[in-house]
């Protein structure tokens, strides 16, 4: 099977990649020069290196290439996408039209720019479904009772913030929204929470279910989460299950068993809308 990839940065990528190789698969990659990481290139059949902004050169390479279906993988920014895009003519334009600049506004656009052309943005986690999470408890600590409360509370108000687009996650405390997300990440927005609760513990609840589709943007947590979780006294993480991914699992888990950190996996409830805006 041939796929085209997106590669932004983080681990997604490159386990998406070493999946693809152990099955057989071509994967003609596309790398965002201002995030992918060099590692990617060995991991690829063939392996293209442009900006953000590069649109037109995108759609030339997947057409070189006979690449009709394409998946984005790996982290972009959010403040990288509107600070540093330079544009060209195709993206300028697509950029000139959109009703709202937030993401789900410009990735739709180029999907549907893309598809015009012949080349389907297909499902991020097709190469990865293994890695995507369990309903419930995932480590050796279930959570307490008050973050049981705190992620019901938090669960309530991140579907609510879904639904205008503004981030994946929030930090709570004690049924407080003390912190939410928006371009500066997951990590950021925690580091911001816990300068805030002065020694309180927090609890990260991350929400996908605004759309029912997983084209991109796709929850994440890996390894590299569990310092920050640390650092900035979060005791429990909620995911909603079958729609984040958790990469280097073992590595991961083993880690939050080892500072006591409690993740469960919650039901997705269905989104009422599944367009791409």
């Amino acid at each position: 099977m041939k796929y085209g990839m997106i590669a932004g940065n983080g681990r997604f990528p490159i386990l998406a990649l070493e999946t693809a190789r152990r099955a057989g698969d071509e994967v003609v990659v596309v790398a965002i020069k201002e995030e992918a990481s060099p590692e990617i290139e060995p991991l690829a059949s063939v392996c293209y290196w442009v900006s953000l902004g590069e649109l037109s050169r995108l759609i030339e390479i997947c057409k070189e290439n006979g690449v009709t279906e394409i998946m984005m993988c790996g982290q972009v920014k959010h403040a990288k996408i509107f600070s540093s895009i330079k544009p060209d003519w195709r993206l300028f334009k697509l950029l000139a039209a959109l009703p709202r600049k937030n993401t789900d506004s410009l990735i739709g656009g180029v999907a549907r720019v893309l598809a015009d052309e012949g080349i389907n943005l297909v499902d991020s986690t097709t190469l990865l479904k293994p890695l995507l999470a369990a309903e419930g408890v995932l480590t050796k600590r279930k959570p307490t009772s008050e973050e049981k409360s705190d992620i019901d509370y938090g669960r309530r108000i991140a579907h609510a913030l879904a639904s205008v687009d503004i981030g994946q996650s929030i930090a709570i405390s004690d049924r407080a929204c003390v912190a939410v997300e928006a371009m500066e990440g997951t990590d950021a927005m925690l580091r911001r929470a816990a300068g805030l609760v002065n020694g309180a513990s927090l609890t990260l609840v991350k929400a996908s279910a605004r759309r029912r589709h997983l084209l991109f943007d796709v929850p994440v947590i890996g390894a590299c989460t569990i310092p920050v979780l640390l650092e900035t006294g979060t005791t429990a993480v909620a995911i909603d299950a079958g729609r984040t991914l958790l990469l280097d699992r073992d590595e991961m888990l083993a880690k939050a068993n080892e500072g006591r950190i409690a993740i469960v996996g919650v039901k997705a409830t269905e989104p009422a809308d599944g367009s791409v805006r």
